[in-house]
């Protein structure tokens, strides 16, 4: 929108005088369905039912506001291309279930109505195998007596379980926290590494709720390293700047396993770190030595 200056004016609420003109442009219109893109994809696994996607930090799943192209689905469509399932709808074809924007590694994708169906199924049953590797702020463990007196924490060693429901922030609506009356929420986790200010972790999902390993682990008041949302407040001095730069939570879907639709057989598929996390691992490691 334009004044009488000719001065761009993007307040809405700007005063208007008498006998002032204004200019007022239009957006081009957005198409009402996604569009296919040529997106390199790194496909882990594809049949006639499925596809399994080994996603990159940084893409969103589908299209939303402030994300209309650019998207796996945008990418899924040129790959795919009438071959998805429409039961997600125009915008969400083929999409099962979703990994942050910002979360690197594995998601199945249904290209038919009954494949979609059945890993629907058991997504909701919470029947399908998630194991994530996160790399956190400090070392979480079972002999930590203020870890284990939070509310919903309990331990059968190695394994740390957080039993916590999660909802939204009652004042960020962008977030999400811990709260009673929340949704239902299961994650287990153990230590696979430790350093000397961070640690690596299997995380396991029992449920699968919007953010929650980012939400239980900074429940537990180890964020997740490079978290912008929930990490924002912990102190990272003494980590490696490799940890301090990182443009995104540490946290990757490494592993996936599930029953396939059709055959009724079980099948688990792999995800390698991506590069900037083993570098990352790289760097945590030589430092905890160095300071030993």
């Amino acid at each position: 929108m334009s004044g009488p200056s000719g001065a761009v004016v993007r307040e809405p609420g700007a005063k208007v005088k008498p006998g002032q003109i204004w200019t007022l442009g239009l957006p081009e219109p957005e198409p009402a369905a996604p569009m296919p893109e040529a997106i390199r994809l790194d496909i882990v696994y594809e049949d006639a039912d499925l596809v399994v996607v080994n996603k990159p930090a940084g893409m969103v799943v589908h299209p939303a506001p402030g994300a209309p192209s650019g998207t796996l689905v945008n990418a899924l469509l040129a790959h795919c291309k009438d071959s998805l399932s429409g039961i997600g709808g125009t915008a969400r074809p083929g999409i099962v279930h979703r990994i942050d924007k910002d979360t690197s590694g594995l998601l199945v994708v249904a290209k038919t109505d009954h494949a979609h169906q059945g890993l629907a199924a058991l997504f909701a049953a919470h029947d399908i195998e998630r194991s994530y590797v996160a790399i956190c702020h400090g070392v979480p463990g079972p002999g930590d007596p203020r870890v284990m007196g939070l509310p919903g924490v309990s331990a059968s060693p190695p394994w740390l379980t957080v039993d916590a429901p999660i909802a939204r922030h009652p004042v960020d609506r962008k977030r999400m926290a811990v709260r009673a009356g929340g949704r239902h929420a299961v994650t287990h986790l153990r230590i696979a590494e430790a350093f000397a200010r961070a640690a690596r972790l299997e995380c396991r999902l029992e449920t699968g709720r919007t953010h929650q390993i980012r939400v239980h682990l900074a429940h537990l008041g180890h964020p997740l390293i490079g978290d912008p949302v929930y990490g924002r407040a912990r102190a990272e001095t003494g980590l490696p700047a490799e940890a301090r730069g990182l443009p995104h939570q540490a946290l990757h879907a490494s592993r996936l396993g599930f029953v396939h639709p059709r055959s009724r057989q079980m099948v688990r598929f792999e995800a390698a770190l991506p590069e900037n996390l083993l570098h990352l691992l790289v760097t945590l490691r030589r430092n905890h030595v160095d300071a030993t």
